[in-house]
């Protein structure tokens, strides 16, 4: 792992007084992509203490778009880049990027996101008034379409499937702000407080998942320890989607294995025995249908159970703690 930093300098002369915000970008293959982002978070009107980026061992020109982007060569802003020698994940890389810094907030952001440039005042004024709130995110709009909303947040059903909320309809209809499950991690504001509550042998995402629902196990957890989440509405950001989520063909079957059996790794963590047998009855023909499905069309993901066997004991551990931990009572 190779770590360059550009030099410091200080955005605001009366930085000192604001709650300190750094910026964190996993990145892996994201040429096409990083210097707006980058640009867009230089545009902030709100103070960023740094930009911390790791990248996943990407094959293309991301790590030079980096380092001749002005604000790196000129040293304009405290612009940290991390090198990976191999892809450890958008889970561990993200872990790395929170070890690498001690700021009081800290944005999670994908490099095809780009933010307006109130959208982390907004995040943070917010948080800094509701001490209870440990998370937030804006209304995500769809790159592609300003008009159609990526995300306001994250919804999960009795089936105990997530989704992002309001994802393809109208951005008008999402103009009030509210408390919400959780946040997507593609521009997701966490509080150090927070992190540090709820992080498990010092990962505050899961290192396990390697990708992939980490932000609805996030959530999951932070509510069990009583933390609380946030959508603010005047707060916008645009996102590139990645994959579409009609069209599972297109998605390689290794990103399809990880997303289907991360989701059985955060319930077996997350959920409560009395909670579990109460959503039964919508869990269990959700589970009969879709193995019915896999076991038909896509029968190589199931093979994926070999990674949660694989790693039952620290599955058993983190569930122990985290049921322990428990601050709040399980919610149907």
């Amino acid at each position: 792992m190779k770590e360059t930093l550009a030099k410091p300098k200080q955005i605001l002369n009366n930085e000192q007084r604001y709650s300190t915000v750094s910026v964190h970008v996993v990145t892996y293959n994201s040429a096409g992509d990083i210097k707006e982002c980058i640009d867009h978070v230089l545009l902030q009107s709100y103070p960023v203490r740094s930009i911390v980026i790791v990248d996943n061992n990407s094959s293309d020109q991301t790590t030079d778009r980096i380092r001749q982007h002005p604000a790196y060569r000129e040293g304009k802003v405290n612009i940290q880049l991390i090198e990976n020698e191999s892809n450890t994940g958008f889970a561990p890389a993200h872990n790395q990027a929170i070890q690498a810094t001690a700021t009081d907030y800290v944005l999670v952001l994908n490099p095809d996101v780009s933010l307006e440039p109130n959208y982390i005042r907004y995040l943070v004024e917010f948080m800094d008034h509701h001490s209870e709130v440990g998370s937030a995110t804006g209304m995500l709009r769809l790159k592609e379409d300003p008009s159609l909303i990526d995300s306001t947040g994250l919804t999960m059903n009795r089936t105990y499937r997530a989704f992002d909320r309001g994802a393809g309809e109208s951005a008008d209809k999402w103009k009030s702000s509210g408390e919400v499950f959780g946040v997507s991690g593609a521009a997701a504001m966490y509080s150090r407080k927070m992190i540090n509550d709820i992080s498990i042998n010092g990962q505050f995402f899961d290192g396990d998942f390697f990708a992939y629902k980490e932000d609805v196990d996030v959530a999951w957890r932070a509510q069990v320890f009583g933390w609380k989440s946030f959508y603010i509405a005047e707060a916008v950001a645009l996102h590139k989607r990645g994959w579409k989520k009609d069209n599972r063909k297109s998605i390689p079957l290794f990103i399809r294995q990880v997303s289907y059996i991360n989701r059985y790794k955060m319930i077996y963590k997350n959920e409560s025995v009395g909670m579990l047998l109460k959503n039964l009855i919508f869990f269990l023909p959700y589970e009969l249908a879709s193995h019915f499905y896999f076991l038909w069309k896509e029968r190589d993901v199931l093979s994926a159970w070999k990674s949660f066997y694989k790693c039952r004991t620290e599955l058993k551990a983190k569930r122990g703690y985290i049921q322990r931990a428990r601050k709040t009572p399980p919610k149907s």
